[in-house]
């Protein structure tokens, strides 16, 4: 396997006020899964959307080689027409449209100038096939999983004759099965003699499917390794990355727990649209002062719907049941009243629901509570800035400056925003909702820091999360649910992979 199918070499990007690139050197053999390794702003997205031809030529310096040939894309569709094709970790498909449609769009398969569906449906079929998806072409891709979607643009790469396969962040949203379904398939494909360029921050994913691993850090070339020669492990990939060896993932706490905060009593949940389905059924759980409670579950279990349903009724109907705060029953009647009794929610989706990413950095951390900088319904603009610059430093936010837009920082940057946010609104409840997903295992630490001060400070935490030793790593208790119900309670010294995987399967015994 020595032949270079890519070669980047020297690539600078510069943003304003910030070098992304720095002369990045890059090199993938024909039919190798190449990792790209990193903390969040690393550089790693950048310097494939320079290889793709998001950022065109011209607005960065260095080279692309393909096959041998200088390459200087002006947009997607050039590096496409020579087989490099980039799947992102925000999936690009048309809820609304079927899955042919989707497979085609742009590349419409057609006949005298008009759509060819008998051809666009059999071909679909095949792409399918390939991909391993058992679905019909007509169905809308709003009626699939997001496994499922994955796979439609796998099999929409697949329709364009891809040579090298690029996935950023391609499991990040997926169960653990529909992960590992992900994984044989770029295996198949790398057998066929395909190349592929894997971006991920599951470090076990990587040391399973990887030939090699590129380290970028601070946006400079780290090294490169060969995974199975140099005998690559988590904990040395997590030191080219971080520049030290992480000696534990999760901080140390000694838990302080108190007297119970929060308790739900007998709460139901109906699907928004479809009346007749119950989405939460007869769940009762509990909280107390200076406690890490988890809540484990597959996909669908219903963990999002409950937190949602709990923060001011914003996701359900007919919603019925008991939320009773230290000792007295409150009326979480929207959002407000849930933000006034001490509640707060960062969203599994900062991009979509915990940040406004054309805004800047102090706007976003001061949105939930406005109250706090005003004067008679008037910003004071000055205690606006002292109060962002005062998160931006408690929680270590790397940017160049608070006047920054939001959509500009990495994943892990973005996520210190959306919780200065939700603790600047004072809570005496957070609830999180996959805290770390899709961010680097140095910023993941960070971030576990700030829960475990927040406890400290005798906050209570509601932590959801697909990822199990996350939740063994950080929680006192956790519950675990399955079809909306819970299926059983285990505190941290009882709490294993094997019981949470057996009760995360299990049905609710019914009384």
């Amino acid at each position: 396997m020595t032949n270079i199918i890519l070669e980047m070499r020297k690539i600078t990007k510069e943003f304003p006020g910030v070098k992304a690139l720095d002369n990045v050197n890059l090199k993938v053999k024909q039919g190798e899964i190449h990792a790209l390794c990193g903390e969040n702003g690393a550089g790693k997205s950048t310097l494939m959307k320079v290889l793709s031809g998001v950022y065109p030529h011209g607005t960065y310096s260095g080279d692309i080689l393909f096959q041998n040939k200088v390459c200087a894309f002006k947009d997607i569709k050039q590096s496409e027409e020579l087989g490099i094709v980039i799947i992102h970790q925000e999936l690009a498909l048309v809820p609304e449209l079927s899955i042919a449609e989707n497979l085609f769009l742009g590349n419409e398969i057609t006949s005298r100038g008009v759509i060819n569906w008998n051809k666009t449906t059999n071909r679909a079929k095949e792409l399918l096939n390939k991909v391993g998806l058992d679905e019909s072409p007509n169905t809308k891709v709003s009626d699939i999983g997001v496994g499922k979607q994955q796979l439609v643009e796998i099999a929409k790469a697949l329709s364009k004759d891809v040579k090298l396969l690029i996935l950023d962040e391609p499991t990040a949203s997926l169960n653990e099965d529909d992960s590992e379904n992900l994984l044989n398939l770029l295996l198949e494909f790398k057998k066929q003699g395909m190349s592929a360029i894997i971006i991920s921050h599951k470090l076990n994913e990587i040391e399973k499917v990887a030939d090699s691993i590129t380290i970028l850090r601070d946006g400079q070339t780290i090294e490169t390794l060969d995974v199975k020669g140099d005998q690559v492990t988590e904990n040395r990939i997590i030191k080219g990355m971080v520049g030290r060896d992480l000696t534990s993932r999760y901080p140390e706490r000694i838990p302080q727990v108190g007297e119970i905060v929060l308790e739900v009593k007998d709460w139901n949940v109906y699907h928004p649209q479809h009346l007749n389905t119950k989405v939460i059924d007869d769940v009762d759980f509990h909280i107390r002062k200076g406690e890490i409670v988890g809540v484990a579950g597959l996909m669908g279990a219903g963990r999002t719907e409950l937190a949602m349903s709990l923060f001011g009724k914003v996701y359900g109907k007919n919603i019925s049941g008991q939320i009773l705060k230290n000792g007295e029953e409150i009326h979480l009647k929207d959002v407000t009243a849930a933000i006034n009794y001490g509640l707060a929610y960062v969203s599994e989706d900062r991009k979509g629901n915990g940040l406004i990413l054309m805004e800047d950095i102090k706007q976003n951390i001061t949105l939930a509570m406005l109250d706090k900088i005003s004067k008679r319904s008037v910003l004071d603009k000055n205690k606006e800035i002292m109060v962002a610059e005062e998160y931006r430093q408690k929680f270590r936010i790397k940017t160049p400056g608070i006047f920054q837009k939001a959509g500009n920082l990495s994943g892990g940057n973005q996520q210190k925003i959306v919780l200065s946010k939700w603790v600047f609104s004072e809570p005496d409840i957070l609830i999180l909702d996959e805290p770390t997903r899709g961010i680097d295992v140095g910023s993941k630490y960070e971030i576990y820091t700030i829960i475990n001060s927040l406890v400290k400070e005798g906050k209570s935490i509601l932590m959801i999360s697909s990822e199990l030793p996350e939740l063994l790593g950080m929680c006192d208790r956790i519950y675990v649910m399955n079809e909306g119900s819970i299926t059983g309670e285990v505190s941290k010294e009882d709490a294993n992979q094997e019981k949470l995987m057996t009760l995360m399967t299990k049905s609710k015994v019914r009384g």
